[in-house]
């Protein structure tokens, strides 16, 4: 029930449903739900790009819409359409200059919302809200963004940044004289100085936004990302699309099942042991378990002891059946596991899924052959001791020390390449065979690596790159 519940997001889905019950609180809550789930946009894109005036966020916003092929709502394209009545109300209220009223801009996005692109496809909001009042009022109508990014920089910055701005009155692109400035000479002559950019006005808006700001953080804290613009443009966007790609946090029930995979060498056994530590988890390590069942005689002990006299490989279905033992204790359906030295090769991967053997986190620790020789082939055991040294990374602390070190036959250089170019020739096609395993460079500080494989082990895992509606995926 578990992997199931895991697989299809059960537990998120209902918590969607019961939020959307207790937001409108339909007089028919079946018929309700049964036109919820027909609508299938779970993980539509629900964006808010919010900022001063001049970080950035109509370029952001539009090249997030590009990418993600979604409308993009702001406070420009909701007083310009001219299919809604409520959008020529809010054009009055320009006109005359007047404040428009947070109840306006509520029904007027509402309406906007609710149309078949916006339902199907998603929306990125652009500037809106921009006030505490404003943003509880969406939040009571239910419109409550699963991301929201906030851009910022130094108001010296921005009020540079904002005198040299300038619009194509066709497409609305944004320029700059200074760093955005179009190479086409027709696109030149469409660019014009937009209103309200002067020092001065700049100055009053960033004031007004710096009032307002405190308000709106706490009405989207949990969801905020907050992004410096006093970089490229470039960089910004790839920050933010990072961000909108990686799914929020869930409260859903996790029981970690992480499998590390890669060539000796490469610090899977590590990286278990510190996962275990930290959070409690089985480490799982399948050569441990093997001899652990010979020198407790069992059944299993008894089949697999001739293979480890003569040096063979156990049977697949030998391994299988200890894994499987070991993994169905109660401990590790309640702590979860981190499992390391199986599979070796696609067959094994294949095996181990039929049997139900089934990792929500798969790693693949990735070396060089040349960094694997150097972090095994120089290590050494002192016999008095019985501590392991490195001659390049931990060294014994004395000659006397130095001259009694031992080398395990295993850890000879012949020995070592015969190991890697094994797993490297069996485990070619194992990645492929794991929806959504992650690739990490081991060649790097173990904490390093810890903190990568932690990241992805606590959170959910990254949308696709291509993140589009479930409908336009089809296609």
């Amino acid at each position: 029930m578990g992997l199931y519940a895991e697989k299809y997001r059960v537990f998120q889905m209902m918590q969607a449903m019961l939020e959307g019950l207790m937001i409108h609180r339909p007089k028919e809550p079946l018929d309700f739900l049964i036109k919820w789930l027909k609508l299938d946009n779970d993980d539509v894109p629900k964006i808010c790009i919010l900022g001063p005036p001049a970080s950035g966020k109509t370029t952001i916003a539009m090249w997030l819409c590009k990418q993600l092929m979604t409308p993009r709502i702001s406070p420009e394209t909701l007083s310009t359409n001219l299919k809604s009545l409520l959008s020529s109300k809010i054009k009055e209220y320009q006109e005359i200059q007047q404040e428009i009223p947070a109840q306006l801009w509520v029904d007027v996005i509402e309406e906007q919302l609710q149309s078949v692109e916006c339902i199907e496809w998603g929306w990125v909001m652009e500037g809106i809200p921009e006030t505490r009042e404003l943003a509880r009022a969406l939040q009571e109508k239910g419109i409550i963004p699963r991301h929201v990014v906030v851009l910022h920089a130094a108001d010296t910055v921005l009020i540079e940044r904002n005198l040299g701005k300038r619009v194509d009155v066709f497409t609305g692109e944004v320029y700059h004289t200074t760093f955005d400035w179009p190479s086409d000479e027709t696109v030149q002559q469409h660019l014009k100085v937009p209103k309200g950019i002067s020092e001065e006005e700049t100055s009053r808006r960033l004031l007004e936004y710096h009032r307002n700001f405190p308000g709106i953080l706490q009405s989207f804290e949990k969801s905020m990302k907050l992004i410096n613009t006093d970089q490229p443009c470039a960089d910004v966007f790839s920050q933010v699309l990072t961000h909108v790609q990686a799914p929020p946090r869930t409260p859903a029930p996790y029981s970690p099942r992480i499998l590390l995979c890669g060539p000796p060498g490469c610090g899977k056994s590590l990286q278990a042991a510190l996962l275990s530590q930290k959070y409690g988890m089985i480490n799982v390590c399948c050569g441990q378990l093997l001899k652990e069942a010979v020198a407790d005689e069992t059944k299993l002990g008894e089949l697999i002891k001739p293979y480890l006299d003569n040096g063979w490989p156990v049977a697949d279905n030998i391994v299988i059946k200890v894994l499987l033992d070991r993994l169905n204790m109660l401990d590790c359906h309640i702590r979860g596991w981190v499992m390391h030295g199986f599979p070796r090769d696609e067959d094994q991967v294949k095996l181990m899924m039929n049997v139900g053997i089934v990792p929500n986190r798969v790693f693949f620790l990735n070396l060089t052959t040349e960094a694997i020789l150097e972090r095994l082939t120089y290590r050494a055991l002192d016999p008095v001791t019985g501590e392991r040294y490195h001659t390049l990374y931990k060294p014994a602390p004395s000659k006397k020390a130095h001259k009694r070190l031992l080398t395990n036959p295993k850890d000879v250089e012949e020995n070592v390449r015969t190991k890697v170019e094994i797993y490297f020739r069996l485990s070619g096609g194992m990645e492929e065979l794991f929806e959504n395993a992650l690739s990490v460079n081991a060649d790097q500080d173990p904490q390093t690596v810890f903190e990568y494989i932690e990241s992805y082990m606590v959170n959910p895992l990254p949308l696709s790159p291509t993140w589009m509606p479930r409908k336009l995926s089809t296609c």
